[in-house]
């Protein structure tokens, strides 16, 4: 397969990012599907990144309003810490000070058990939910999905803690721009995506109360803008109720797996991208995300998930 690298600008230097190089993992696989759809041009992307060499950066007023300017403008950020913070202080006083002056919504909990911050990291014996291994505690790979698809609504943004790299060359961090995707999905897909004919089951872990244990929910919706596209989606949760929701839901399989996708609408991040001591900040229906699998079994990152708002104008209703 062809290589193709890109160079990003950034405040922290020049990221070289490489496309279309992870075929052999199970979130890309060969295109099935060839519908004849006008292709955009290649994405473009600037990763920029902002250093934050002092805990006190977490309340600066200027560092913080490019933070939330960049988020809501691009939707994917990286930060490089220049101190130590295996307790996440930093991201505890942003996500204060983006609540306090820039109307985010403070984070929600993981679970019955657990609070804002989940540990990302690979374990065989002690689950942070109790008998439950949530995906994100093994080693394998985690195909496209949203962070809390299964929420009423999902939480726009969340960030991703280094706190310790995968040092043999795993756990890449693949990301999908959505409005790309939905520009190669055809308008009759786009449209049964939007309707609310679809069943997310909640992952045992992560289930708050033990009698909701799904919702029914659109997969697509039109963003604030009245242009752009959010997303919801995890596969493995998701359930189509109509024959028109199933038909969108294979076409839009079919095209997250095409070479078009990989080439145009694809950023891999790896560990030397996003060593110890930084962090990724996302918007969580903007971008959907995926992993490769992990070599390393020490690979520890910190996640957190804030600013529940409304998903579009799409009706969600529990069932």
């Amino acid at each position: 397969m062809r290589q193709v690298a890109r160079y990003v600008r950034s405040t922290c230097g020049f990221r070289k990012l490489t496309l279309n190089t992870f075929a052999s993992s199970t979130f890309i696989s060969h295109p099935r599907f060839h519908a004849t759809i006008h292709t955009p041009p290649p994405l473009s992307y600037d990763l920029r990144c902002l250093e934050a060499p002092r805990l006190s950066h977490a309340k600066d007023p200027d560092h913080v309003r490019q933070i939330s300017q960049h988020l809501e403008k691009v939707g994917m950020l990286k930060i490089k810490l220049g101190f130590p913070d295996s307790d996440s202080d930093y991201l505890k006083q942003l996500l204060h000070s983006l609540h306090e002056h820039h109307n985010h919504q403070l984070p929600i909990s993981h679970s019955a058990t657990r609070g804002w911050f989940w540990d990302v990291r690979p374990s065989e014996t002690n689950f942070q939910a109790g008998d439950h291994q949530a995906r994100s505690e093994t080693m394998n790979d985690f195909p496209w999905h949203t962070d809390c698809s299964y929420e009423e609504p999902p939480p726009r943004y969340f960030a991703l803690q280094v706190l310790q790299h995968d040092r043999y060359g795993g756990g890449t961090l693949s990301v999908l721009n959505v409005q790309r995707l939905s520009e190669l999905l055809p308008p009759s897909a786009r449209a049964a995506l939007k309707a609310p004919e679809y069943r997310i089951s909640i992952p045992s872990e992560f289930i708050k109360d033990p009698s909701r244990k799904h919702i029914h929910a659109t997969v697509l919706a039109t963003g604030p803008d009245g242009e752009s596209t959010m997303i919801r989606y995890r596969e493995d949760i998701l359930e189509p109720l109509t024959d028109r929701a199933s038909r969108a839901l294979e076409e839009l399989k079919e095209a997250l797996a095409r070479k078009e996708v990989q080439a145009q609408a694809t950023v891999h991040l790896r560990s030397s991208d996003l060593p110890k001591g930084s962090i990724i900040l996302m918007d969580n229906r903007r971008w959907l995300h995926a992993r490769n699998h992990i070599n390393d079994p020490a690979r520890h990152l910190r996640r957190v998930r804030w600013d529940v708002c409304p998903f579009g104008d799409a009706s969600e209703s529990r069932a």
